[in-house]
């Protein structure tokens, strides 16, 4: 939970809408199949659905007031992966800190699968 200290008073925000906005804008970008989920169980990956994209997503509170995310991706065959990534990492960071007003100070992304369109 991140906390932000106001004029006004405190604002918190959960973990879940980090993780919400963030595979929202990951998943609107071109090339993008979905967030992926590598099973524990039996080490595939798999493609989330839309309420479960958030196992996809991890996101971490510096003690500087900033987070760090990284998220797990399936791409469509044939895109341009760094290309892809890079316009990941800045939707992300711009909507991200747009919506909540936290800076983001990294975002990795992690290419686990690629899927047929």
């Amino acid at each position: 939970m991140m906390k932000l200290q106001t004029e006004k008073g405190e604002i918190r925000i959960s973990n879940e809408v980090f993780t919400y906005v963030t595979g929202a804008a990951a998943t609107n970008c071109f090339g993008v199949k979905g967030m992926a989920y590598r099973s524990k169980t039996d080490g595939l990956v798999h493609l989330l659905r839309r309420e479960f994209m958030s196992k996809g997503v991890f996101v971490t509170f510096n003690e500087d007031g900033t987070v760090s995310i990284s998220l797990h991706i399936i791409v469509e065959i044939g895109v341009n992966i760094p290309a892809v990534s890079r316009s990941i990492m800045s939707e992300v960071r711009y909507n991200v800190s747009k919506i909540t007003g936290v800076t983001v100070k990294t975002v990795d992304v992690c290419i686990d699968s690629i899927m047929a369109g």
